[in-house]
Parts: structure tokens; sequence; C-alpha cells
């Protein structure tokens, strides 16, 4: 990313407003929280275009709804077999994004979707998915808070990586709290402070000095709620790993990532409102949050291996070959197929899955 890009002045002054009430120092959740869900500023309520293919568009990154069509198709198939099981019509998508994913899964499970629930904060993303999705009319509908009752199936892509999280140091002697600070020149700089956080407990080091990484309570959070709330199943598709390879002790950098014009950069400080700030999903601790919460693990596999248990070799066997080369990065293990994965949920005792029939990795959990 270009460091002429320049920050939002809008955001820089709510910025330093938050940071004047808090007594000069905000926990990077909460900055995090601000760059890119304050309404109207943040970066997925502002008017930037997020979502495509190459930076020419002005777009910073795609998703797999928009390289293929095959995504949604493959995964249509999941979704049809849990609304069979739980014998729900609702299909509840938080975080539609560009509204792919969704019209491929309206389009592919017909009139076997009564009503197709969407969840997002950002006013901007929702009249563009109104305009994609006009075509289904009141099939789909936009919600501004839980229903109490979700009698169907959950489908979130690429939502927990962009949950805010919070940020610890290890000194060598005491894990710290890492939030962000004005420096004497009025520019955001990091600063750490003393904490109780630490890293989950069963992953105790040995830990490098200087080593960074984060703990996700919001997104367990969001996952036990849904448990309290959901009659039936759920399925998240992101990027991440297990516990022990996420707090690995070489991983000293650990994973907060930006995006920016389809190129990644390493400083959430620089530019915010402009550009994505993610970190990856620690799927251990969502697994345990919600079987704690009282849900079932369906299972958890690669992307690759959940949209070939959803029959996504046969879709490319009736593509033509531009359809197959955007189709592969879906499943190839250099670009989507490994990094990205698969976690399912459901209430009660569950069912057998048919996208984690081979290649289930639960026990690496």
């Amino acid at each position: 990313m270009s460091e002429a890009t320049p920050p939002s002045p809008a955001l820089m002054d709510r910025l330093r407003e938050a940071l004047a009430q808090a007594g000069g120092w905000l926990p990077f959740d909460r900055y995090m929280s601000l760059a890119l869900y304050e309404p109207g500023l943040g970066y997925y309520t502002n008017a930037r275009r997020k979502f495509g293919h190459m930076p020419q568009s002005g777009s910073d990154f795609v998703t797999a709804p928009e390289l293929s069509p095959l995504f949604g198709r493959a995964l249509a198939h999941q979704l049809r077999q849990a609304l069979d099981w739980c014998g729900g019509d609702t299909v509840l998508e938080f975080g539609a994004g560009s509204g792919a994913l969704a019209e491929q899964l309206l389009d592919a499970l017909g009139e076997r979707v009564a009503h197709y629930q969407i969840v997002d904060l950002s006013g901007v993303l929702r009249e563009r998915q109104r305009e994609r999705l006009a075509r289904f009319g009141e099939r789909v509908q936009w919600l501004d808070r839980w229903p109490e009752s979700i009698t169907g199936v959950v489908v979130a892509n690429e939502l927990l990586d962009a949950m805010p999280v919070q940020l610890l140091h290890w000194t060598g002697q005491a894990w710290q709290e890492r939030g962000v600070a004005l420096d004497g020149q009025g520019r955001l700089v990091f600063e750490d402070r003393p904490s109780a956080l630490t890293p989950p407990p069963d992953v105790a080091g040995p830990w490098v000095p200087g080593t960074v990484t984060e703990i996700h309570p919001q997104a367990e959070a969001f996952v036990r709620t849904l448990a309290a709330h959901l009659r039936g199943a759920a399925f998240f598709i992101d990027y991440g790993f297990p516990e022990a390879e996420y707090y690995h002790p070489q991983r000293v950098g650990g994973t907060l990532m930006c995006h920016h014009l389809h190129r990644a950069d390493p400083d959430p400080l620089q530019a915010p409102g402009e550009k994505d700030i993610t970190a990856h999903v620690n799927f251990t601790g969502i697994a345990l949050a919600g079987q704690d919460a009282g849900l079932t693990v369906l299972g958890y596999t690669s992307q690759a291996n959940f949209l070939i248990n959803c029959g996504l070799i046969n879709m490319l066997c009736e593509a033509d070959l531009p359809q197959r080369a955007a189709a592969h990065r879906l499943i190839a293990e250099h670009e989507m197929g490994e990094l990205f994965k698969v976690l399912g949920f459901a209430t009660g005792t569950g069912f057998d899955a048919l996208g984690f029939a081979a290649g289930d990795r639960s026990h690496m959990l």
C-alpha cells in the first residue's frame, strides 16, 4: 500500500475524540471496531468499493463467491441437506458483502428457501445487496438485530476474520495488551499496557520475546449468542488455523493483516477507514465456544475438501475452461483451498454433514 494514501479526515477526528474520552489510550479491539464499523466512516460503512477482481476497479480483495458462482452452487448442496434435516425453510447470512453468495444460493436452492435473511452492519452494502437481489422480491429480508429463533441454516463467509481482536505482546517476562495512542505529532502509534489477558492456557509457549498475537473474545461471544437463537445448523467459512498452529512459537508476528487495492500490509494504523483490517480465525476457540454453549460440531475441514465433498468436481466437468480456471482457485492448495477452512455446527445431536464426509479434521481442533 502506498504511504501516500491518506486517512479519512472525519474518521481521524472521530478516533481523536474516542482517544480523548478514553484518557489517551484505546485497546486495539476498540480501535479496530471504529476503523471498520464507525457509522458512515469506517471501512465497511463508507462508500468505498471493497469487492472486485482487480485493483483497477478500486477494489481491495476478492472473495470466493466473486471468484466463481460454483462456490455458492456447491455450498447449496450442504445447505439443502441441513434444511431437510432441521425442517426449516430459512437461510440467514451474516455479512453478505456484495450479495454474490446470496444470489448464488437463492438461484441454486430455489423454492426450498422461503426466507433469505441478511444481517449486515453496513448501510452502503445493504443498498448494493438490495439492487443485486431485487429479482427475488420479498423472499429476501434485512434484519437489524438477531431474530428470536432461527429455524434453518446460518452461513457466514469471511465474517469472523473481520471481528475486532485484542492484541497481546510478550515482553519476555509478561503479557501486555497492545492498544493505540497518539504521539507528540498527533500520529497514531501502538502503546502497550499491563494486562491480565493471556493466550489460551493450553498453548503456553515457549514464547519468543517480542511476540505479538491476537485473542478473539468478540468472535467467540458471537458464536455463543448464535447458540442461544439457532434451531438448525451453521457453517462458517474463513481463513485460519487450529489453536496449536495459531499460537505456534514461530508465529511471532501474529496474523493481523490489512488489504488495500489487492495488496496486503501489516500496518493497521496507517490510513484507517481506507483499508480492511483482519486477523485469522482461531478455529479451536470458535469450536469450543460453540460446544460450551450447547452446539454440536458437525465437522472442520479445508475449503477444498468441503467443496469437493459438496460436488464441485462434477460441476467443474460441466464448466467451460474459463469457469474451471476461476473455480480452481477455490480448491488450489496455494490459493484458497488450504488456508480457508469450514467449521459446521448444529443443534441437538447433529447429523452426518456431507461437506465433512471425507477429510474431516475435527480431531485437530
